[in-house]
């Protein structure tokens, strides 16, 4: 093992460790590990500046505002209003409308501030029914997290694995190109949820709750569009923004979609659209912007580049290979699926894609087989963290509000990873072949 390697691993080892520690912030500890590595000379100044300036960064704090800006118009809050007073006369079957909803909402919109803002009306429409609020809560935030795995701007997973698989020399994705299978993923999740959570939380709230801890790490997540307090207020509909912010929006999608521009350029253009309209003003630009998400994805991509730069990646790489070579590609892929849906439930989302994207790519050549279905398991899996309610912000939102249990999540959470990583791993080769 040469120095440049040695130095590599024992960074991402401390990084990692710091992480699952928990007591510093995971923006921190990133960034930490790539000053080391700048120091050192494992990764060169021009590579640090590549990382911090990568497309993926550019895309998601266009995006961030312009979600903020929907958000701050009033028109998400709108939506769910009208959504749950359509639905609330239905009973149970109209709360789950809600959730179905929120999901789909999740395909475009960032699933945090869907959850802050729907999360109470839920609990407050279950309540009057005289429903539990545990049965729906755990439920919302997963159909959520599910409908962001569904796009390429769902979640900042999926773009920072399409941007690192661009570095890697793979074609980029497009905006629904892996829509198909991740749906097909997040129905069966839906309806797994649909059918075995009230029975999984029946007695849920019959007990005593229990704390929440003081040293909640939700940086540890994915991206979130500022503190979940400034979505906690009802924000009054101004139609001229709703209005401005829902075409530049719209606009966005379209333009990524069809190809007239990369996601970037069309998010870029569209934020500073937003902001000359006076849609949102500067300051709440930045608001919306979350340095410490963009910080930790950045820090994370050096720390991966790293692991590439000093051939760290490609030597434990071939060990896995030779591992995993005789049992084909199809067991090679959901194995590489699990791992990958283990290693999520105690790191962040930014840190297993930076990781494990460059694993995927070099696993697939070395199999001669298509490296396009392991980077979708990435996608999936990277973003599953089910079974832990720290694992996602939105998991740690509905747990404070429903006061449940940590082994809630468990219970219902373990066998919904199980689901979804079957249904993944029969789905993703149907639609990329290897």
């Amino acid at each position: 093992m040469t120095s440049d390697q040695a130095i590599a691993l024992l960074v991402l080892i401390g990084v990692v460790g710091v992480m699952i520690w928990g007591k510093i912030r995971s923006d921190v500890a990133a960034l930490s590990g790539a000053a080391v590595l700048l120091v050192t000379g494992v990764i060169r100044p021009v590579e640090v500046q590549g990382a911090f300036a990568s497309p993926a960064i550019l895309a998601l704090a266009s995006l961030f505002v312009i979600a903020y800006a929907i958000e701050l118009s009033g028109l998400l809050g709108l939506m769910i209003r009208k959504a749950i007073s359509l639905c609330g006369r239905l009973g149970a079957a109209g709360i789950w409308l809600v959730i179905v909803f929120c999901g789909l909402l999740g395909f475009f919109l960032n699933n945090t501030p869907i959850v802050v803002l729907a999360a109470p009306v839920v609990r407050d429409v279950a309540k009057s029914l005289s429903l539990s609020p545990k049965r729906f809560l755990i439920p919302l935030s997963y159909v959520t997290v599910l409908g962001g795995c569904c796009t390429l701007i769902g979640t900042s997973t999926n773009l920072l694995v399409n941007d690192m698989a661009r570095n890697a020399g793979q074609a980029p994705f497009g905006l629904f190109e892996f829509t198909a299978p991740a749906s097909l993923v997040a129905l069966a999740g839906g309806v797994y949820l649909f059918f075995f959570s009230d029975i999984l939380l029946a007695k849920a709230g019959q007990r005593d709750p229990e704390p929440v801890p003081a040293d909640v790490d939700a940086d540890a997540s994915d991206a979130s569009l500022g503190e979940p307090e400034l979505f906690a207020v009802e924000r009054p509909l101004n139609l001229r923004k709703a209005g401005l912010s829902l075409v530049v929006f719209v606009t966005v999608v379209v333009a990524a979609g069809t190809g007239v521009a990369p996601i970037a350029a069309a998010a870029f253009a569209g934020a500073v659209a937003l902001v000359l309209a006076r849609v949102i003003d500067v300051d709440d630009a930045y608001k919306g912007l979350r340095p410490d998400v963009l910080l930790l994805i950045a820090g994370m991509v050096v720390v991966g580049l790293s692991l590439e730069t000093s051939g760290l990646a490609a030597v434990a790489t071939g060990s896995l290979v030779d591992w995993m070579k005789p049992l084909g590609p199809l067991a090679a892929l959901a194995i590489f699926y699990g791992v990958t849906l283990v290693v999520t439930e105690f790191l962040s989302n930014a840190a297993v894609a930076v990781l494990l994207t460059p694993v995927a790519v070099a696993l697939a050549e070395s199999l001669g087989v298509n490296p396009r279905p392991f980077l979708v398991a990435v996608m999936l899996a990277a973003s599953a963290a089910f079974a832990t309610p720290f694992g996602y912000q939105t998991n740690v939102l509905v747990f404070q509000m429903g006061r449940y249990r940590y082994m809630d999540f468990v219970r219902i959470g373990l066998p919904l990873n199980i689901v979804t990583w079957i249904v993944a791993v029969l789905a993703i080769p149907r639609w990329f072949p290897f």
